[in-house]
């Protein structure tokens, strides 16, 4: 009996032809999304991420991530990469919050070989990972370490060691850590060393059955192709063979912190860091998405945002080496951070300052220079996302995923042309109130 698909067409800015995406009967998508050239990307977006961890297999997802590439039941470790690379394609994968996303990118090649020979494969590593033991690595004491052979548990140990000297990345985690009650989006994606040092293999096999289900899946293929023949390429090559689809995990949405919150650790460093963040609007509130945004580059992006201006070209003697800010969208709700590297005998100072900007946005009017440099930044970031194959991959992949939908991707121009300065400005008033903030501030040993 022939399987039963359904067709939808998605208007796609900047493309030629209409985005198509179909629904099979198993809950798999499929995108095919047209792009004149001789280049093709070949991506699967996984709705799982740390969004589905706890405090006992946090960092799983990354993990499994590294160990996809680490041989299939067709194909032994290494030649996945080395057959495509090859062929001249970037193969790789990320891993985040709300997703886990694998990608192929590379010519088409003579009569569409290369291409053909990318679903395939993608395909088979996808749907077929053995994650073999002498990939893994032997467990061990991560204080104690006797590692015999430096296999992809190693690995992903020391990428988690050198992530934990780095001063950004540490007063992020404290400030992301300290925004949330239970979501486990206070988690950092990567996890830490000691639980992936001693993560059975169990835990990663029954991670993968769990989360890499047909219905957790988006294939998403950008290029110029002829439609029908790559379907029903990318149909055979996605064969489940039955694979059951599992329900999926609803996390309960943290509610903002009702006052100020602030923490503070010392390391071994010359300078401050300070991060102050916001829990805001889930990412399928594009208008919210979008507002969030504005604020982040009217207050923090480069050196004509009112943070740069006000707290170091406009100071006689600054305190800031860095300000910025910055707007994150997640499925569950968006994270607004402003971020900060200071003299750290100023730290009160510091404090303060930020303070006092972050009032000024919903006490102080955005001026109409303002709002129309951040459509315009908008406006161009969003351009981008037709550029190149990879770049409509990755934008088709996120809207499916983390927006669950694409209705964001047609109305995304009309929606941020549309919106006002007091929008803005309200905006900030109801997200970024200093008692819903998390203030979180890395300082000196002291000596």
């Amino acid at each position: 009996m022939e399987e039963k698909i359904v067709k939808t067409e998605m208007i796609y800015p900047f493309l030629q032809k209409p985005v198509m995406i179909y629904e099979r009967e198993n809950g798999h998508r499929i995108v095919l999304a047209y792009k004149p050239g001789t280049l093709v990307n070949v991506s699967t977006w996984v709705k799982t991420g740390s969004i589905n961890e706890d405090a006992s297999n946090n960092g799983v997802s990354h993990f499994l991530e590294h160990l996809m590439f680490k041989g299939t039941t067709h194909h032994k470790a290494g030649e996945f990469d080395k057959m495509l690379e090859s062929k001249g394609a970037i193969v790789n994968a990320a891993t985040w919050k709300d997703y886990t996303f694998y990608y192929v990118t590379l010519p088409k090649g003579p009569n569409d070989e290369y291409f053909n020979l990318a679903i395939d494969l993608h395909a088979d590593m996808m749907l077929n990972p053995v994650v073999p033991p002498e990939e893994i690595g032997d467990t061990f004491d991560i204080d104690n370490p006797h590692i015999k052979t430096k296999r992809e548990r190693h690995v992903v140990t020391e990428e988690i060691r050198m992530r934990e000297d780095q001063s950004w990345t540490r007063v992020y985690n404290l400030c992301n850590h300290n925004m949330y009650t239970s979501h486990p989006y206070k988690f950092d994606v990567i996890g830490t060393a000691k639980l992936i040092a001693e993560m059975p293999r169990e835990t990663v096999l029954d991670y993968y059955k769990a989360h890499y289900t047909p219905n957790t899946m988006t294939t998403i293929i950008a290029g110029d192709f002829d439609f029908d023949t790559v379907l029903d390429r990318v149909v055979k090559a996605f064969d489940f063979k039955g694979r059951k689809n599992n329900p999926q995990r609803v996390n309960v949405i943290d509610k903002p912190t009702q006052e100020t919150k602030y923490v503070e650790q010392k390391s071994d460093i010359a300078t401050g860091f300070l991060t102050v963040g916001y829990l805001c609007p889930p990412a399928n509130d594009l208008r919210g998405s979008i507002l969030g945004d504005m604020v982040a580059i009217i207050m923090g992006d480069g050196s004509s945002s009112r943070l740069y201006q006000n707290l170091i070209e406009k100071v006689e003697k600054p305190i800031f080496n860095i300000v910025a800010a910055d707007y994150y969208s997640f499925k569950d709700g968006g994270n607004f951070f402003v971020q900060a590297n200071f003299q750290p005998d100023k730290k009160d100072e510091a404090v303060v300052a930020i303070k006092e900007e972050i009032e000024k946005l919903y006490n102080a009017k955005i001026s109409a220079g303002e709002l129309k440099k951040a459509v315009k930044k908008l406006k161009a970031r969003f351009a981008e996302t037709s550029e190149t194959v990879s770049d409509i991959g990755e934008t088709i992949g996120y809207y499916l995923t983390v927006c669950e939908g694409t209705e964001s991707i047609n109305s995304y121009i009309s929606i941020l042309e549309s919106i006002t300065a007091d929008e803005v400005q309200q905006f900030a008033k109801d997200y970024l109130n200093l008692k819903h903030a998390t203030f979180a501030v890395l300082l000196p040993e002291e000596k």
